[in-house]
């Protein structure tokens, strides 16, 4: 037998090190070529490592969380045949054996939690008779055997109760002492359970209506939630934040989008966000100081041409703002085509680095959670966020007249070294116009 060094290859330009999110083995086990072995993330893309041979595994670089510099040992494999000298003296030196993969006292301690104060209970042999306990016949029964016994409070009496594991498991879950649950036949059974339920809070016990204590569950903050909690510090340590928040009146929007959407053919359907998108990119040039990226160490503003619009996703993994490259040159179809792509390339894990970087504005959506109003956290670098709300149908005066409108308020929240109060505010009048009047949105 030989060992062979996986070492972690250079998967990212720049990049020295990767953040292990993910083993898909453990030692022992058996691996084959171009198996899955690890997800690896730098930056926010992750990165599926396959093992470049088969055999057992003897070693991992480490456990979720932790870091593993380009170059050294992701994993060690003991193999057939020969593996190159250097790899075989660096992982002799290092002394390490196969050994099986123990049970952690955590898991032992979780089962025993799981099963307090329960021995295992021998079902009857031929010939012998049930263990006689107090508040049972102690009559042999067969139909009582090979049921759990459960040991109720100390008090006058010590009764062991015989229930099956689904009921004793659904009295746990209630948080039910079943020796104090009344029963005629030699266990006890659901339709037991259910009666001390309907009738049983005279007797000091209260269903739990709302929520039972639990644990305190520790979570290591890894992979892409320590992302995101290091760029969202980031942001709120460093730039001043300020929101600006305006109610827009989307009633011939929506009606314009229904009548899109029903003549839509093949298209994809149309939300709210692809038109927005398109007022964004309209209103840009006249504000050429949102968007922009602010490089503090180098006190130099880019206001740039092109409109690279981050999408705030939200996915299982947390969240990520892939980027639509040149919206300035889509139109309302054409988003709704991306947005699509790119959110299901994020939720996936299936998007590419260069989608998920060079973001020049951002845009962050909740859709029907989007609340009343939002004050997003800015996208360093950049110095804009703009995020909708949801739309609700409100009366509002129109002259003399009351009628039903549907409005959405608009919040932007601004980097105040870069972008004024006044320019935030007329940028989202702009907005607003375009929005009101989507006519316009189309109009050369």
């Amino acid at each position: 037998m030989a060992r062979f060094t996986f070492r972690l290859p250079d998967i990212g330009e720049g990049i020295a090190e990767a953040e292990v999110v993910a083993w898909h083995v453990k030692v022992g086990d058996r691996v084959e070529e171009d198996m899955a072995v690890a997800d690896m993330m730098t930056d926010k893309a992750t990165v599926e490592m396959e093992s470049p041979v088969s055999g057992i595994v003897v070693e991992l670089a480490g456990e979720v969380g932790d870091m593993v510099p380009i170059g050294s040992a992701l994993m060690i494999v003991e193999v057939d045949g020969e593996v190159a000298a250097e790899d075989e003296a660096a992982v002799d030196a290092a002394g390490m054996a196969v050994e099986p993969a123990p049970v952690s006292d955590e898991v032992e301690e979780q089962i025993e939690a799981e099963n307090p104060g329960v021995e295992e209970v021998t079902p009857p042999t031929a010939g012998s008779s049930p263990t006689k306990a107090g508040g049972q016949d102690g009559t042999g029964d067969a139909h009582g055997a090979g049921f759990p016994l459960s040991q109720g409070h100390k008090g006058d009496e010590h009764r062991a109760v015989l229930a099956s594991p689904a009921v004793r498991q659904r009295a746990k879950d209630l948080g039910v002492d079943l020796a104090q649950v009344k029963h005629d036949g030699q266990h006890v059974r659901h339709a037991d359970l259910d009666a001390f339920l309907r009738y049983g809070s005279g007797q000091g016990y209260h269903a739990p209506h709302a929520s039972r204590a639990r644990e305190d569950v520790p979570v290591k903050v890894i992979g892409m939630r320590r992302r995101i909690a290091e760029n969202m510090a980031a942001a709120k340590r460093t730039i001043p934040h300020f929101t600006y928040v305006d109610e827009i009146d989307v009633t011939a929007l929506e009606a314009m989008r229904s009548d899109l959407n029903a003549n839509r053919g093949s298209r994809p359907k149309l939300t709210m966000l692809p038109f927005l998108i398109v007022a964004i990119c309209r209103t840009l040039p006249d504000f050429p100081m949102l968007n922009a990226r602010y490089d503090d160490e180098a006190g130099v503003v880019t206001r740039h041409g092109r409109v690279h619009l981050g999408m705030a996703t939200q996915t299982d993994a947390g969240l990520m703002v892939p980027v639509i490259r040149d919206g300035q040159d889509m139109n309302v179809w054409q988003l709704a085509t991306e947005i699509g792509r790119l959110a299901e390339a994020a939720r996936t894990g299936k998007a590419k680095s260069d989608e998920l970087s060079g973001s020049t504005i951002t845009v962050t959506s909740l859709g029907p959670l989007g609340g009343i109003a939002t004050t997003p956290v800015i996208n360093k670098p950049e110095v804009a966020i703009i995020g909708p709300n949801k739309i609700v149908e409100r009366p509002v005066f129109d002259g003399d007249d009351i009628r039903r409108a549907k409005l959405m308020n608009l919040s932007i929240s601004c980097d105040h070294r870069v972008v004024d109060g006044w320019d935030a505010a007329s940028y989202v009048q702009a907005v607003k116009k375009l929005l009101e009047t989507p006519v316009l949105l189309f109009a050369d």
